[in-house]
């Protein structure tokens, strides 16, 4: 057995090697817990174990798994991106694709003027929640008393 490496790339991430498997690999933005189980379970690794502690060639397959999840007949509810609205087709999204992605749906959902893109336009809860008495953070200014010595 080779000695632990401290630094993992897999795609394009930079995963700390002391780290167990299956959290290392949800680091990675767009892979998430069941996903993350999913690809643990397919080939077959230890879960516990530390991701640096794999040899070259397992890192390539962990990576090509998580790149093209289809090929490896994994089921569409495990994807993150299932019936896109450009395109139609089932696709799972990784790193900056991902949030470039997630930043043209919120632009059009604003350019359409549906319900969500005005809540994101206005910076309120999107999906449903209660603002009676959360999301005040930065909303109002409230009232500003005069300094002290200064007189208007």
């Amino acid at each position: 057995m080779s000695e632990l490496k401290q630094i993992i790339r897999i795609v394009n991430t930079d995963l700390k090697g002391d780290t167990n498997t299956f959290f290392a690999l949800s680091k990675i933005f767009g892979v998430s817990y069941s996903f993350s189980n999913a690809v643990c379970n397919y080939l077959k690794l230890d879960r516990k174990k530390p991701i640096g502690s794999y040899s070259e060639d397992e890192i390539k397959k962990i990576e090509e798994v998580i790149k093209n999840p289809l090929k490896h007949n994994f089921p569409t509810f495990i994807l993150n991106r299932r019936r896109d609205i450009e395109t139609g087709k089932d696709e799972h999204l990784l790193g900056s694709d991902l949030r470039l992605r997630k930043e043209l749906d919120i632009k059009r959902m604003k350019l359409i003027k549906s319900y969500k893109g005005i809540r994101h336009g206005i910076g309120l809860p999107v999906r449903g929640q209660s603002t009676r008495s959360h999301f005040h953070k930065g909303k109002s200014l409230g009232v500003k008393k005069p300094k002290k010595g200064k007189t208007g």
